[in-house]
């Protein structure tokens, strides 16, 4: 149905709908034009694609990968509430069931052109669960977004790739381990790796493996433009990916803050259960 209909629609139901009843068709129209008003800013190739995320703790051992988890379940509550599917391509797992690094897909309309702005460093503010003394405690962790990028997309040579089969492993015995079935593939010009062992086929994992070198190298050629451009036109060169964007802290008191649009909310655990829209509709304004 579109807006336009709902509106219609909601007049000749005036007399008949209730006070409540009304409220909630209004708020409904209104979400409508929230997302249509966001996808005007959907400018970009693969905006409206899926999607590819890639987290990796930083320094800090523990703490930083109970972060970088915790990231993990505030994107997939987020893919949730938007009916977006999520899989799981390769993961490295730390002490005490934290993440090292875990790439997943986002399967989904417009999945890239809303999270593709979350590519950043993600720092945390916290009394330390893992302190005898409850210590405060900042942690890091980064977040890397790309495009789902077919292979062919983007030139490839086969001389240029390095390939390596291995066994893969997980958490309680998910994986299987008798066969070198995980892909590890290495863009020798350019020394970007990538991993896969999300299939129990070989072949699959390699499948999959170049999808997601297809998207770093996409990605690598993008920054590499915009450094070039930036430095023709005499701006200063941005960091990407690298630089922080988000700072959430839960003491001495609760506050998440986008340190881009400034935007902020002292809903912090409603953040990190996946209510991400204040900010990502903030960010494709950018």
């Amino acid at each position: 149905m579109s807006i336009k209909n709902g509106i219609n629609d909601l007049e000749e139901m005036f007399e008949i709908l209730s006070e409540d009843e009304l409220v909630l068709e209004i708020e409904r129209i209104e979400k409508k034009l929230k997302e249509r008003e966001v996808e005007l800013f959907f400018n970009n190739k693969y905006d409206k694609g899926s999607a590819m995320i890639t987290i990796n703790s930083g320094a800090g051992g523990i703490e930083a990968e109970d972060w970088a988890g915790m990231l993990f379940r505030m994107y997939q509550r987020y893919c949730e509430n938007k009916n977006f599917k999520s899989e799981v391509l390769d993961e490295s797992v730390g002490e005490d069931r934290g993440i090292k690094s875990i790439t997943f897909s986002v399967k989904g309309k417009y999945a890239y052109g809303l999270l593709r702005r979350e590519s950043g460093v993600h720092r945390l503010v916290r009394i330390s669960p893992y302190s005898s003394q409850s210590l405060r405690h900042t942690s890091f962790a980064s977040v890397e977004v790309l495009p789902e990028v077919e292979v062919g997309e983007v030139e490839l040579n086969n001389d240029d790739i390095r390939v390596d089969y291995y066994k893969a492993s997980g958490p309680g015995g998910q994986y299987v381990n008798k066969r070198e079935s995980a892909v590890r593939l290495t863009h020798i010009p350019t020394n970007i790796v990538v991993t896969c062992q999300s299939e129990r086929l070989q072949g699959k994992n390699k499948d999959r493996a170049m999808q997601m070198l297809s998207a770093r190298l996409y990605q690598h050629n993008l920054e590499k433009q915009e450094q070039e451009m930036s430095k023709i036109k005499g701006d200063k060169v941005s960091v990407g990916w690298g630089s922080q964007i988000r700072s959430y802290v839960l003491h001495p008191y609760k506050m998440v803050k986008d340190l881009r649009t400034n935007v902020e909310t002292s809903q912090a655990e409603k953040v990190l259960d996946g209510d991400l829209d204040q900010f990502i509709e903030e960010e494709i304004k950018l």
